[in-house]
């Protein structure tokens, strides 16, 4: 581990922000800022909501958690690390990156190093983000302050690959700052970092990286649905396919989170700016956008081959953050699907022991169950998010979900298992 003297601040302490903090935390003194106060008094209690932290490394961790952003001028290296979203338009929301740009640069002094960790399309830390620095602070870049580009690789409920044990891709705007900006991150990255020679380098690897997930999950998609007309299972043929050794184990699913079906639309962004349109990254995000309705339509169909009305049937769906074992509900696709059902005029009751009841019904409108024993007999269960909560319950839970003990549960992510199917239940699967 190299040795560094700089003074560390955390502008973000959301999935991402958070967990670098911690790290840094445990070898010296960090600032944590974010902008939510609430935020920033729960954790002063050692309440962590995102689950990205152990409790032990939270309370270990020697950081001043503060929204007050004069506190930043006792930093040195700034890193940034905000939600950058898109907007309905499917295109990039800078805003959050940029006000953090703003209150960065109102405290920037001579001689700080200012590193952000957002996903951004190449070019928008020098083109977008370092002007605001500049004018807010009045200094001149790469003269009084330099900047640097390392972009966030967490990847929210997993145990195994974090912070400190995946390779740091690292970036400066000049060798030294390259250097300074190496040597911070391998003081705590275990797995060492990846000197790319310019920051466009560095945005443009994060952003492709997901890119390249999200199209391999669009095939896996689109075969789904050619394969659903063929009435084969998809999970039988990518079992049988996954006997080659160079096969890739990508599955069909839902595509949300703050990552994979967000960060294309920054790609595709910047390329029609610049006057090229993409093909196969946008057909991809196509088809993977459209998954939540396809859904929908195979839930109608069932009910309507189980000769039950649609409207006034009633479906239970089970999850509805992005991902299994995380609370996060950002771009969550589960509520396509549940969307097309309300407008087909089925009754749709949620469940999802970890996600925030009050967060979804700010964020998206929609109200939760929130005691499973309040849900009523349902004609279909969708098992939507395979919660670790759902898995261990197995098919005696989803049987009694169903009125008369009799009806269709559909397996999205194919977690339960088919041989043991209960009389009675028929299983859908993606």
């Amino acid at each position: 581990m190299k040795k560094h003297n700089r003074k560390i601040s955390l502008i973000g302490l959301g999935y991402v922000g958070l967990p670098v903090a911690v790290e840094f935390g445990k070898t010296q003194r960090v600032i944590g800022f974010d902008v939510n106060s609430i935020r920033i008094d729960e954790l002063k209690q050692g309440i962590e909501r995102t689950n990205e932290v152990d409790q032990h490394d939270l309370s270990a961790a020697d950081i001043f958690f503060t929204s007050d952003a004069d506190d930043l001028k006792k930093a040195d290296f700034h890193i940034i690390a905000v939600p950058t979203p898109v907007n309905h338009a499917k295109q990039p929301d800078l805003s959050p990156i940029i006000n953090a740009s703003k209150t960065v640069g109102k405290q920037l002094k001579k001689g700080d190093i200012v590193v952000y960790e957002s996903t951004v399309y190449p070019g928008a830390t020098e083109e977008d983000c370092i002007p605001v620095l500049e004018k807010e602070s009045g200094l001149k870049w790469k003269v009084d302050f330099n900047v640097g580009y390392s972009p966030e690789r967490i990847n929210p409920g997993d145990k195994s690959h974090t912070f400190k044990s995946i390779t740091k891709v690292v970036s400066g705007d000049t060798p030294v700052t390259l250097d300074i900006v190496a040597s911070v991150y391998e003081s705590v990255v275990q797995a060492g970092v990846h000197k790319a020679p310019t920051i466009k380098v560095a945005e443009a690897a994060k952003v492709i990286e997901n890119t390249q997930r999200d199209l391999n999950i669009s095939l896996m998609n689109e075969l789904a649905l050619i394969f659903n007309k063929m009435d084969i299972d998809t999970r039988d043929v990518l079992a049988a396919a996954s006997s080659k050794w160079n096969f890739l184990p990508f599955e069909p699913g839902l595509v949300g989170g703050h990552c994979i079906g967000v960060d294309p639309y920054y790609l595709t962004y910047k390329a029609s700016i610049l006057g090229y349109t993409p093909q196969v990254i946008l057909s991809g995000r196509g088809i993977n956008d459209s998954m939540g309705g396809f859904i929908a339509s195979q839930i109608v169909k069932e009910l309507i081959r189980d000769e039950i009305c649609v409207k006034g049937s009633r479906v239970t769906v089970l999850g509805f953050t992005f991902k299994e074992n995380v609370p996060d509900i950002r771009n969550t696709r589960v509520i396509d699907i549940v969307r097309e059902l309300l407008d087909f005029g089925v009754i749709v009751q949620i469940f999802d022991p970890m996600a925030d009841i009050d967060e979804i019904r700010k964020e998206y409108g929609i109200q939760l169950i929130s005691n499973e024993n309040e849900l009523k007999p349902a004609h279909a269960v969708v098992f939507a998010v395979p919660h670790q909560y759902f898995t261990a319950k197995n098919w005696p839970y989803f049987e009694n979900l169903l009125e008369n003990n009799d009806g269709i549960v559909f397996d999205i992510k194919a977690k339960l298992d088919r041989s043991t199917t209960p009389q009675g239940i028929r299983l859908w699967r993606l």
